[in-house]
């Protein structure tokens, strides 16, 4: 599948999702893996973060929504379209390796959704982002 049915080219990250999301034993397939962890990730920027945060590159502030249960998430996205579908109010994001941001992800129970409202989603724990994804 080269494009989807709305005619935007896929990407590479989007292609490792399909084929984590389609192969059985995904959490052994090294090659998505590293292809999703060497992909530029869009972090959206809290409506909360003042501009000088979002600006500064030592800084990210991470979006946080809370999930049924009480759980909390982390949504990043793989495009724009794919941002825009989810959340379509969020005017302001960052574009951040997604192998760095999984080496220093918090120890706590933050969770990280790669393109949520997509088919090809990807949900992980805290140890997951940071065994599957992180990094040098």
């Amino acid at each position: 599948m080269e494009t989807p049915a709305n005619d935007h080219p896929v990407t590479p990250a989007q292609r490792a999702l399909d084929t984590l999301a389609e192969t059985p034993g995904a959490a052994d397939n090294t090659s998505a893996l590293d292809t999703l962890a060497s992909s530029d990730v869009l972090v959206p920027v809290p409506d909360d973060a003042s501009d000088q945060d979002a600006a500064d590159p030592g800084m990210l502030a991470l979006p946080v929504l809370e999930q049924q249960g009480g759980g909390q998430v982390v949504p990043v996205f793989t495009s724009e379209l794919e941002m825009a579908d989810l959340l379509p109010y969020v005017s302001r994001y960052r574009m951040v390796p997604l192998g760095a941001l999984a080496a220093q992800w918090p120890a706590d129970d933050l969770s990280l959704s790669i393109d949520a409202g997509s088919e090809h989603r990807l949900t992980l724990t805290s140890d997951g982002v940071r065994t599957l994804l992180a990094r040098p």
